[in-house]
């Protein structure tokens, strides 16, 4: 089995499982929301989005964020939102028809298969820990953004090393949702490496964390 192989393979096996735990959990999902609520709005301003812009919920699930997306952009702009789970995009689909938004697009696919019919001027990662993780995912988002797009990402991560021991319970919670619920200490190094400006700040008491950085421009690295 080649490399390429196994990681599609892992993805998978991810996915399936992810999408399971949502099944589980999309009835009841916007209720669990409030406490990091603070959290979206900050990470969504962290964007810089304008009217006219073309941003791309990445993981959007019951299309919490939409209606801040598509405010920011205005009626001239585009926002898609794509998750892999059909139970929590119902939900996103009934948010979007009842707001009679004629320029957000939602497609229900797994991030790794995405394409889109136009690039992206911003990409919103909230709480998407199991895209984090796959290469390919990240290859077929970043192949949707402009050079220069703004990448802003919010998520959970370990606690520094002198509250490790409640790192245990950060595990637990964090395998309630994700199909890959390990790799918490720098949950973002396989994306940073690929942005420029890269920087992030610690939300939660280093519980979770706020990122932001850029698309490199042509010729960049």
């Amino acid at each position: 089995m080649t490399d390429r192989t196994c990681d599609l393979a892992t993805d998978a096996a991810v996915r399936a499982r992810s999408v399971a735990r949502y099944r589980r959990r999309a009835a009841g999902y916007d209720a669990t929301c409030g406490p990091t609520w603070p959290i979206r709005l900050a990470t969504i301003e962290t964007l810089g989005l304008r009217p006219g812009d073309r941003v791309l919920d990445v993981g959007c699930g019951t299309g919490l964020s939409l209606p801040l997306l598509r405010e920011a952009v205005g009626p001239n702009g585009r926002v898609w939102g794509i998750d892999q789970s059909p139970d929590m995009l119902a939900q996103a689909r009934r948010r979007v028809a009842e707001a009679g938004w004629s320029n957000v697009h939602l497609l229900e696919t797994p991030a790794q298969g995405l394409r889109l019919d136009d690039r992206v001027d911003a990409l919103l990662f909230h709480y998407t820990h199991d895209i984090l993780r796959s290469t390919s995912a990240l290859d077929a988002l970043l192949g949707c953004a402009r050079p220069g797009a703004r990448v802003a990402v919010a998520g959970i991560k370990f606690f520094p090393r002198w509250l490790a021991p409640l790192n245990l319970w950060v595990y637990l919670k964090n395998v309630g949702y994700n199909g890959a619920p390990g790799e918490l200490r720098t949950p973002w190094d396989r994306l940073a490496p690929r942005l420029t400006d890269w920087e992030w700040q610690p939300t939660q008491w280093g519980m979770g964390y706020i990122a932001s950085g850029r698309v490199p421009e042509a010729g960049g690295r």
